[in-house]
């Protein structure tokens, strides 16, 4: 290889190189490049590469004006070095740069370009009017090796079926927990692909993939489910996310996608006189997609329950929303049992409040019941301890 100093350089952001990455390692196959303006135009038109469903061009079209520059003054079979954060990507040998519109892209990403949809402006922000093609090469990769990891967890206990589960767990509540033994009782393998954003705006990765880790290890059959971090690039933001995943979740060896019956991509059209989603559009992508139930607590039959076979109203349910849990856990208030373990709501607000009180050790003593003997506590301790008292009912 030509040596990566003598290249002419273009600047690329972490979502570029995790969408490049993917490719590489063949999580996005049938997609194996950059493609060129012949390639673009026909998935545009058809939403297919060699008879398989991919919903949009792969293409690489990096903002700024030193790219832009770099770009047009490409020649085909030069070589260009990709740098990410300062540092050596990738070397791609250039087969064609060509003008793009981005709001057509963004159009073909986000279906739509209203600037009010959550992360438009951010990538039309990162799109420049030129993109390149071609092969490369990488230099480095951040990914983990998430296909080996799956391999070796199918072989230590003989699985035949993979099932995947996409989520954020953000944070982890009683639906998410019953989703997926819903999912195990008809598979050998739970593969759970944790969103890792590039922005983390809520509850940082970290803390979402421990408290993932400690209900897998505590509450589930030792070695059924397993976590693999996938980047949650620009690319599935959009409403081709449920393909993108079930083309993801193939290329890594998985039998089957389970999706929520409220995911946000699940979107129902009429066609041909009969319903349709977006599932229905996938085409040469070997895996099984099963919509799962919508869990509720029912105050009525006081469990939770699946809206499809709870006869009571919405008006007795209470639904798990993701968002509404977190903004109590940030606001430092313990979210009841009924939605979230409290193992994990008191690890999590441990670790949002460090050194919360003041003296831990005679609010634990003054406010909890003990056994007599005098022992250090963790302000976990202290929250799963008030839970308990939360639940008591004598005085309620």
């Amino acid at each position: 290889m030509t040596s990566s100093r003598k290249n002419k350089t273009l600047y690329i952001d972490q979502e570029a190189q995790s969408a490049l990455e993917l490719v590489a390692q063949g999580l996005l196959y049938p997609v194996t490049k950059l493609m060129n303006k012949k390639e673009s135009d026909e998935v545009s038109k058809t939403g297919m590469i060699d008879g398989k469903t991919f919903p949009f061009p792969f293409i690489l079209a990096p903002a700024g004006k030193k790219n832009e520059k770099v770009l047009r003054s490409l020649e085909t079979g030069e070589k260009v070095t990709l740098v990410c954060d300062g540092k050596e990507f990738a070397v791609l040998e250039v087969e064609e740069v060509f003008e793009i519109d981005p709001k057509e892209r963004l159009m073909q990403i986000y279906g739509t370009t209203d600037v009010t949809h959550p992360g438009i402006q951010t990538t039309l922000k990162r799109l420049g009017k030129y993109a390149v093609a071609g092969n490369y090469t990488l230099v480095r990769s951040a990914l983990s090796d998430g296909k080996k990891t799956i391999q070796e967890a199918k072989e230590l206990i003989g699985a035949s079926h993979v099932s995947a589960l996409v989520m954020a767990a953000n944070p982890l509540h009683r639906a998410h927990e019953r989703l997926i033994r819903q999912t195990l009782d008809s598979t050998d393998l739970v593969v759970i692909f944790l969103l890792r954003p590039y922005n983390e705006k809520n509850l940082e990765y970290a803390l979402r993939y421990e408290t993932l880790k400690y209900f897998l290890d505590n509450f589930l059959p030792k070695n059924k489910a397993i976590i693999v971090p996938l980047e949650n690039s620009y690319i599935f933001a959009g409403y081709n996310e449920i393909i993108l995943d079930a083309i993801v979740a193939k290329n890594y060896g998985c039998d089957r996608l389970v999706i929520g019956r409220n995911h946000a991509g699940l979107g129902m059209f009429y066609d041909c006189n009969s319903n349709k989603s977006i599932i229905d559009r996938l085409v040469g992508i070997d895996i099984d997609i099963e919509i799962a139930s919508e869990y509720v607590y029912c105050d009525k039959c006081r469990t939770l329950v699946s809206t499809n076979t709870c006869p009571h109203g919405q008006h007795h349910h209470i639904s798990y929303k993701a968002d509404s849990i977190r903004e109590l856990l940030e606001l430092g208030i313990l979210p009841p049992a009924v939605l979230m373990r409290k193992e994990l709501s008191s690890y999590i607000l441990s670790k949002l409040y460090p050194n919360r009180f003041k003296n831990l050790e005679k609010l634990y003593y003054d406010v909890l019941p003990v056994g007599g003997l005098l022992q250090e506590h963790t302000e976990q301790d202290f929250y799963m301890e008030l839970m308990k008292l939360y639940q008591t009912t004598s005085l309620t």
